[in-house]
């Protein structure tokens, strides 16, 4: 396995020297600086590889700079709706490709000379669609993706006397052992009721459907889908088993430490950031299950992008093909921090059957490859920020107002098909 791996790495790195070779040729490689934009940790691992990136490219100097997630994403906002301050490389999470893709800011790598998708077999295939535009470009390439998984705290499901299969059985019986887990625990299902929302309206996407507008635009708010992720996301809150605690709240990880969450669907991801930083305590009480009724979902990801006004785009082509194509430097991602690759060559190494201590000795990586491979892409749109705003708040008033899901779905709609049409 290890020499599929070093072969792929090898000839990449032939490409590369080439690639720096032409540069240095023409002139253009001495004292330039590659500047790359990132958030934690996809900005540590940048700093991991930038040794070997100026190895392949002597006389060539390398900044990372690196913000918080929202600070990242506000700054690059500003930069491409400017035209200033832009860095050669910029990272950006999957919920914002979309959004800076339909705007135009981005290179279209689809083009020459980066030709991106000659190399998009090698990805998992949801992930390349999730940095392709409407109008067929590709605007990044992925690094990390993000499994979706249902952890849950194993000592509490035996103190409540549910098993794994009464949990992902069905959405129904997810629920119904919600009941149970509180009634004998006092812990809650799930953080907050808006996470049973978020999770339906991503399952069981027919052919021609985004999240929330189909292929011709219209939005897709008031149907079926939406009244399900309603109607589920309700009982649990008349059941109480939600706390109200928002994601990444001082509250949110308290909880986690305390043993007040038993449930949390999430990425892979958070696996890894259970046992690094949030709750290293609650090592071995875990575990991590297929969602219920094998709702394949993906939470996250990050990829890197080329601003369209980028000053040094071959070095910024070379750095993305090295940290996206490299087989060992995604392997060393994953191991370092848990970033679960995007490259498929990763998926077939022996990591992925090594037991996880977190977990209990679970070999979980095996669970998150198969979500990985069985997610499909979700068509996006520009407008999908706005929709999930629009949605959220009505939710919110149909939990803590009562108001009918039918009539809140019918605004939402409403709403946002007026948005749409000024759009």
């Amino acid at each position: 396995m290890m020499s599929t791996l070093s072969f792929s790495s090898g000839l990449l790195g032939r490409q590369l020297s080439a690639a720096a070779l032409a540069l240095a040729s023409c002139g253009t490689l001495q004292a330039q600086t590659l500047t790359i934009a990132a958030y934690p940790a996809v900005d540590s691992i940048a700093k991991s590889a930038a040794t070997e990136w100026k190895k392949k490219h002597p006389g060539a100097d390398i900044k990372i700079v690196s913000r918080s997630f929202a600070d990242h994403h506000t700054a690059m906002t500003t930069a491409l709706s400017t035209t200033s301050n832009l860095p050669d490389v910029m990272v950006l999470e999957v919920g914002y490709v979309a959004r800076f893709a339909e705007n135009g800011g981005l290179q279209d790598l689809s083009q020459a000379p980066f030709d991106i998708k000659a190399h998009q077999a090698k990805f998992v295939p949801y992930a390349f669609k999730q940095a392709t535009a409407s109008t067929g470009a590709v605007v990044a390439v992925p690094t990390d993706i993000g499994p979706g998984t249902l952890l849950y705290r194993a000592d509490l499901l035996k103190k409540a006397g549910i098993t794994e299969s009464q949990l992902t059985s069905s959405w129904d019986n997810y629920v119904k052992a919600g009941v149970q887990i509180k009634a004998q625990t006092n812990a809650y299902l799930m953080p907050h009721a808006r996470d049973m929302k978020d999770i339906i309206i991503r399952s069981n996407l027919q052919a021609g459907e985004g999240l929330y507008f189909d292929n011709k635009g219209k939005p897709l708010i008031n149907t079926p889908r939406f009244e399900r992720a309603f109607s589920l996301a309700r009982e649990v809150r008349t059941q109480k088993l939600d706390g109200k605690i928002n994601a990444w709240s001082t509250e949110w990880t308290e909880g986690f430490k305390r043993g007040q969450i038993a449930t949390q669907m999430s990425g892979a991801w958070l696996a890894g950031h259970l046992n690094n930083w949030i709750a290293p305590q609650t090592k071995g009480l875990w575990r991590a299950a297929q969602l219920p009724e094998k709702s394949w979902a993906s939470w996250g990801g990050s990829f890197y992008a080329i601003p369209k006004g980028a000053a040094h785009k071959p070095l910024a082509w070379d750095f993305i093909q090295m940290m996206t194509m490299q087989a060992d430097l995604q392997l060393k991602a994953f191991k370092a921090e848990d970033a679960f690759p995007a490259l498929q060559a990763v998926h077939k190494d022996a990591f992925m059957d090594q037991p996880i201590e977190f977990l209990g000795g679970q070999k979980a990586r095996l669970l998150w490859r198969e979500a990985a491979q069985k997610t499909t892409a979700i068509d996006v749109h520009k407008l999908d920020p706005i929709a999930e705003e629009i949605v959220n708040t009505e939710l919110d008033k149909v939990l803590d107002q009562g108001k009918d899901i039918r009539q809140a779905l019918q605004d939402a709609q409403s709403l946002l098909e007026r948005r749409a049409r000024r759009s």
